[in-house]
């Protein structure tokens, strides 16, 4: 990866299908995306939905280094949702594949396609618990704490 590469992290889930073997495929297929290099994946955690539906998610995060832009790498994020047969019928429906950036380096964002870092990150244990799997220096103790009672298990 080149010198002026950006360190960004990636939230993973489904609970639609084969979720286990798809977020397996899908960290394969983030990092064989041009200009990106998966340097760490957590373990796959279960969870409750948590505004949403369905049977529990299978979630993780991966961490990455990529030259690509912030919008760029959502382009293909969203590429990849969408081979995995993603469909967006209502906010918060169950789902074959989710992919969100919950960080880009220290840039901050706010546009219609895209916030950074992700808005309700420190609010989801099934965010925080794979993320602090991989960077714990991401995750405070006092956030672990205020979603201690989010139902979540690692798998």
């Amino acid at each position: 990866m080149q010198r002026d590469a950006v360190t960004a992290y990636v939230a993973l889930g489904a609970n639609l299908g084969g979720a286990a073997a798809t977020l397996r495929h899908a960290m394969d297929a983030i990092d064989a995306l041009p200009q990106v290099q998966v340097s760490r994946r957590s373990s796959l955690y279960r969870s409750a939905p948590m505004e949403s539906s369905g049977p529990d998610y299978i979630n993780a995060v991966v961490q990455l280094c990529t030259t690509l832009s912030a919008p760029d790498l959502l382009l293909r994020l969203q590429a990849i949702e969408q081979a995995a047969g993603r469909e967006r019928p209502y906010r918060n429906a169950p789902r074959t594949l989710d992919l969100d950036i919950l960080t880009y380096g220290g840039a901050r964002m706010d546009s219609a396609q895209l916030t950074l870092p992700h808005p309700r990150m420190m609010q989801r244990a099934f965010v925080l618990l794979p993320l602090a799997e991989i960077a714990p220096e991401m995750v405070n103790a006092d956030a672990l704490q205020r979603t201690a009672d989010q139902a979540i298990k690692k798998i």
